[in-house]
């Protein structure tokens, strides 16, 4: 029974070092690039995205075919804004979406939504600015 407090102590002590350390799954105002295919230049506007550490875990003993999904930081409400893209040709549609968190929480990641890879581009990266050579 000893043991078993102190392993409960320990895990609850570390879960409030990793609150201090890494910030918990919240909205934050963020710049992000607007682009698109045909314009030529990017744009930065100021939106609300959702960033943060969520809790994960790793069974001990794996059991085949069970599926464990790792929680992300995600959007759980969310809207879109629409912007036109300055200086774009004629015959290009210069409007362009994205979205602007409402809240968020820890969840299991929408590939069709999110980019939930380790380490992805910076929401403020442009491809505009990276020197095409042919």
């Amino acid at each position: 029974v000893f043991l078993y407090v102190i392993c409960i102590v320990y895990f609850f002590s570390l879960i409030s070092f990793l609150n201090v350390l890494l910030p918990p799954c919240q909205l934050i105002n963020q710049t992000v690039s607007l682009e698109k295919e045909g314009c030529p230049s990017c744009h930065p506007v100021e939106t609300t995205i959702c960033s943060g550490h969520c809790i994960t875990k790793d069974p001990v003993i794996k059991i085949p075919f069970s599926n464990v999904y790792q929680h992300v930081c995600t959007y759980r409400d969310l809207y879109y804004k629409t912007f036109e893209l300055p200086d774009c040709p004629p015959g290009v549609d210069p409007i362009v979406t994205y979205p602007v968190a409402l809240n968020c929480h820890c969840g299991r990641c929408a590939m069709d939504t999110s980019d939930c890879t380790f380490e992805s581009l910076q929401p403020d990266f442009c491809m505009n600015d990276i020197p095409f050579y042919y």
